[in-house]
């Protein structure tokens, strides 16, 4: 008994601080020789013997990842990107910017011209941290091509060694620095506009010439790793986009034992994915340099073994077949939502078709989890993409109305919404890998989000537990039905806003919805002062996970930890407003606010005038369960107040109504005079 509470503390504990690992080894790695190789716009399918042989020759002897180049923008150019190394943040000059400026030549060093514009103009308070930590540690570094300049240069600009070229880094100053970056501009050279800027279409060179391109980035790579000591550990990494849609670049580092692995984060938690200031942390501790505290990325560390260059590749395909589409995949679901309240209205109007409503109800409501549940299988194409979530949708849908089940009114609900909460928690527990290249989750080359409960997940998840805490609350007491979904709500809210969801907003926003179900089943009236205070205490608790992150130590702390530190430091106000703003815009969204408009104007015509609007549907569905009222209500209050609080904005709503509308609307055309209805009546009266 003993063991068995033992067990359930540390899962518990590692619940409310987080899953992540301890890698203790990740700060204990002994003074090394870097080198930084920054190649801006390479991708995995850019690498062959026959045209880049050196590149070729170096990843092939490391570990292999992926890097997401995102810094503050859509899109990242050259001079965002080594900009972002040089301090150690996600970074932008402020402008839609191109290449590093060219270094002004002052003996062995250089400055760079009108730096003074980062700090006073752009606000990048952090530029020059990397220079200026390696200064302080008495470390010197050489700098190859403007962009390594960039990245190396101190708080004013100046960087100690300078080279445009890797031919004229001589052997003797290898030996006495330690580190030399290097800046191979060769293969987005030719993609800059007359202006300097990157072209505004996805593929500007024809493959031709960029092979072309490719090669004289191959052989600059080439004269380095010629002279370069023997011992040195090598990263290679894709600095930049090269064009209007963002992509996954590559990531490798050569050291002892690395062939053959995968290569990844703690920053983004994920074996095969870093980001771009996981190469400033990385580069200091290979140094023996201590990291500052603002630097948020991680040491990249080698994970397990057979990564190839084609499964790396695939990754970026994948992503791309997934956002090619993804606007196309919201205004379908956006125009299904209002054909069908439309068709609905109509229909429930005349009671005709009554049947088929309430199939293409649950249908349409199976739909968004449709889109995690296809991570299950393997796909690369469109069409096994969009076959995949057809499949899961006959699937979902059949057992809606297979089982016993469907001669209860909640019974198709209760399939659907129950799939929609189980499939969101078990991904947390295991790690988020369905949400991540999905249309309702996330997208590591976008860089928004690598791990946890994304916004649109977490309005399924918290709409599907509400539903389907209220169906099994429906077959009990009044207090034994609140007690349900008070602990039902409580494990998803903490998996959502532990360490394994890290869900800020989130957190926020299920708190009222909880207890407003819970409330209204036990038959309390529910004021505004007390949903005022549920929203209070959904923020209490939130800083509770975020203090417990915040207190972990750096290499473990998500994005809930790090907003403690910027409150402390200062920022945080700069991150709400960004939130706030980004919010706000999706107020004008349109695919997501039809859908908000129709199913709020179909919800309140139907309760205003329900024999008109639905012949009575929605009066029967709460009258055969007043507990599937509350938790209707309780979803709606978790999605107004999850739209003011996330940064997705309108995306929560939409999709909390998405699922929760058509679901109720099916269980009311079940329980209507004369459906086949044989389930007891509830003994829970709302």
């Amino acid at each position: 008994m003993r063991r068995t509470l033992l067990v359930l503390a540390v899962l518990v504990s590692q619940m409310l601080l987080g899953w992540a690992p301890a890698h203790a080894a990740d700060g204990a790695v002994d003074k090394e020789r870097v080198a930084l190789i920054g190649v801006s716009g390479l991708h995995w399918s850019d690498l062959s013997r026959a045209d880049t042989p050196n590149l070729w020759e170096l990843a092939g002897a490391g570990a292999i990842g992926s890097m997401s180049v995102r810094t503050v923008g859509n899109i990242t150019c050259p001079y965002d990107g080594w900009l972002t190394v040089s301090a150690g943040i996600r970074s932008a000059s402020g402008y839609r910017c191109g290449p590093p400026p060219t270094p002004e030549q002052q003996g062995r060093g250089a400055v760079i011209p009108d730096y003074d514009y980062l700090s006073e103009v752009a606000e990048q308070r952090y530029a020059g941290l990397l220079g200026d930590t390696l200064a302080k540690a008495g470390e010197c570094a050489i700098a190859v091509g403007p962009g390594a300049a960039l990245g190396l240069a101190d708080s004013k600009g100046a960087v100690g060694t300078y080279y445009p070229s890797p031919v004229q880094v001589k052997a003797e100053e290898l030996e006495r620095c330690r580190l030399i970056a290097m800046d191979v501009d060769d293969l987005i050279r030719p993609y800059l506009a007359d202006d300097g800027k990157l072209p505004r279409v996805a593929e500007k060179l024809s493959a031709q010439d960029r092979r072309a391109a490719l090669r004289l980035a191959d052989a600059k790579a080439g004269a380095l790793l010629a002279v370069l000591p023997q011992d040195t550990t090598v990263l290679l990494a894709g600095m930049s986009d090269h064009g209007s849609v963002p992509h996954l670049r590559v990531a490798a580092l050569r050291q002892q034992g690395a062939q053959g692995h995968e290569l990844g984060a703690a920053s983004t938690r994920r074996d095969d994915i870093s980001i771009l200031p996981d190469l400033t942390t990385t580069v200091l501790t290979k140094l023996g340099v201590v990291v500052p505290d603002s630097v948020v990325g991680q040491v990249m560390r080698v994970n397990g073994p057979g990564a190839t260059f084609e499964r790396m590749a695939e990754a970026d395909q994948t992503a791309q077949a997934m956002r090619s589409v993804k606007g196309y995949y919201f205004i379908a679901l956006a125009v299904l939502q209002v054909l069908f309240y439309l068709v609905a209205f109509l229909l429930l109007r005349r009671r005709k078709g009554l049947s088929w409503v309430r199939l293409a109800a649950v249908t349409l409501a199976a739909i968004p989890i449709t889109s995690i549940l296809v991570n299950l299988l393997p796909w690369t194409t469109h069409l096994e993409l969009f076959g995949g979530m057809l499949a899961w949708l006959i699937v979902i849908t059949v057992a809606a109305f297979a089982g016993p089940w469907r001669r209860s009114p909640l019974g198709p609900l209760a399939v659907v919404a129950g799939v929609t909460a189980l499939t969101l928690a078990g991904d947390l527990l295991t790690g988020t890998t369905l949400q991540l290249n999905s249309f309702m989750g996330f997208s590591a080359e976008q860089g928004a989000r690598y791990y946890g409960l994304g916004n649109i997940p977490f309005a399924l998840l918290a709409t599907g537990t509400l539903l389907t805490s209220t169906v099994i609350a429906h077959r009990l007491s009044r207090p034994w039905g609140a007690a349900v979904v008070a602990v039902l709500g409580t494990f998803a809210m903490v998996l959502g806003g532990s360490g394994m969801g890290s869900d800020f907003g989130g957190v926020i926003a299920f708190v009222p919805g909880i207890a407003v179900t819970a409330l209204l089943i036990l038959g309390k009236r529910i004021s505004l002062w007390k949903l005022g205070a549920f929203c209070v205490a959904g923020g209490v608790i939130v800083m509770g996970f975020a203090i417990a992150n915040y207190l972990r130590p750096a290499a473990e702390q998500s994005h809930l930890g790090r907003f403690v530190g910027q409150v402390i430091s200062g920022e945080a106000i700069d991150v709400i407003v960004r939130k706030l703003v980004a919010m706000l815009s999706t107020l004008l969204s349109p695919t997501l606010m039809p859908v908000v408009i129709a199913a709020v104007a179909f919800l309140v015509y139907a309760i205003i005038r329900p024999d008109r609007a639905t012949a009575g549907v929605l009066p029967a569905a709460f009258e055969y369960s007043p507990c599937l009222k509350a938790g209707l209500i309780g979803t709606l209050i978790s999605g107004v107040v999850g739209t003011l609080v996330n940064d997705s904005g309108a995306a929560v709503l939409s999709m909390a109504l998405a699922l929760a509308i058509p679901l109720v609307l099916s269980a009311g055309i079940a329980a209507l005079p004369g459906a086949a209805a044989t389930e007891e009546r509830p003994l829970a009266k709302v």
